[in-house]
């Protein structure tokens, strides 16, 4: 199954699990008017062709107490195939690295990161980034306000 196989009725359970992954197969079933048996398997189906890729929630981060974000643009000593792999396990074992991308352009990553404040980014930045033997350059931009954070995909048709 691909994104070229979904019908209708599998777009609006992925619509409505989007909204809500926690939906049962009974409640998933009145919204998209489909029977509670047919709405489990369609979602076994989306499920096996890894097209749902798993379920979570959503925390304000800010009352957890991580209210600085930042956008982090690190540039490589020497890109290679295995500074790559060594810099994606780094990445990985950082707490404060929300989610990482390789990129193009001028810099190879950018990393999202989170904070609790000013003073545990720059502690961050400097005992973490900048000191990693694999990083040439690190560039920050504090994030001051969040106007659109959507995590879910626009599925209507004109999109696909």
């Amino acid at each position: 199954m691909t994104g070229t196989d979904l019908d209708g009725f599998d777009i609006a359970i992925l619509s409505a699990l989007q909204q809500d992954g926690a939906l049962t197969a009974a409640a998933l079933s009145e919204v998209v008017n489909l029977s509670p048996s047919q709405c489990a398997r369609r979602r076994s189906a989306l499920e096996s062709a890894g097209i749902i890729q798993g379920y979570s929630i959503r925390l304000d981060a800010d009352a957890l107490g991580l209210g600085l974000r930042a956008m982090v643009r690190i540039t490589l000593r020497r890109p290679s195939a295995d500074s790559d792999a060594d810099f994606i396990r780094f990445v990985n074992a950082q707490r404060q690295i929300e989610s990482a991308y390789s990129i193009s352009g001028d810099a190879d990553y950018v990393l999202d990161v989170r904070c609790r404040d000013l003073a545990e980014f720059g502690t961050f930045v400097h005992e973490c980034l900048l000191s990693h033997p694999l990083i040439g350059q690190v560039r920050s931009d504090v994030v001051l306000r969040t106007v659109k954070d959507r995590a879910a995909l626009d599925l209507r048709p004109d999109r696909r």
